[in-house]
């Protein structure tokens, strides 16, 4: 009888002790010099992505970072817009697995929240693009993987429009070139909205830097 006690003790214990499960969606608020826009992450069929961008926010690995890119198309309206961590490795976690479109079915529409990457295709971390109309040479086809969309934003797309109207630079690198903003766009905070934070509890390096700076 002792035996089973103890045994459903620790079950329970075991059982209060896992990580709760995150809604369908989870609403993030991204907190910018610009105004502040509301994502919904779609935990159902990006769980990995949407997992990934959590652990940033979760971690405040988003805070202090901005938005540095506005890609305009040159023959009609719209592009993108691109945020997050650039290249500060202090910030950054383990890559990213690819979570292709063609497995997920969130294509890169208006407001569609992508992450990026470099070219190999599981090398996302903490930087991620917005939509501003379809982008539909983003989604997976024959000989292509895509990139992984896994949100899209609820609210502020007045404020990621005025950000994708904002001078650019003339310098930068191949698809980088002249899509530099002038002045990046501070990301004060990103706050989660939905659901239990989950921080990694890894060292938040560069905060630890700023305070000895």
């Amino acid at each position: 009888m002792l035996r089973r006690v103890a045994l459903a003790a620790v079950c329970g214990a075991v059982l209060s002790a896992a990580p709760a499960p995150e809604p369908p969606v989870v609403r993030v608020r991204l907190e910018t010099a610009a105004g502040s826009i509301t994502l919904a992450l779609d935990t159902r069929r990006a769980p990995q992505t949407s997992a990934n961008f959590l652990r940033y926010v979760d971690d405040g690995r988003l805070d202090g970072t901005s938005f540095y890119r506005a890609s305009r198309r040159k023959m009609s309206p719209g592009g993108f817009v691109q945020g997050g961590i650039g290249t500060d490795s202090h910030r950054m976690l383990d890559p990213l697995p690819l979570e292709p479109t063609s497995k997920t079915g969130i294509k890169h529409l208006d407001a569609t929240v992508s992450m990026a990457r470099f070219e190999r295709p599981d090398s996302a971390s903490g930087n991620f693009s917005i939509m501003v109309g379809p982008n539909p040479s983003l989604d997976a086809r024959a000989g292509f993987v895509g990139y992984a969309a896994f949100a899209h934003v609820i609210a502020g797309m007045d404020v990621v429009k005025r950000m994708l109207a904002m001078p650019t630079r003339p310098g930068g690198d191949g698809a980088f070139k002249g899509q530099m903003m002038a002045r990046p766009i501070p990301i004060l905070r990103a706050v989660r909205l939905d659901g239990v934070a989950k921080p990694t509890g890894r060292l938040k390096v560069w905060q630890m830097l700023r305070r000895v700076g």
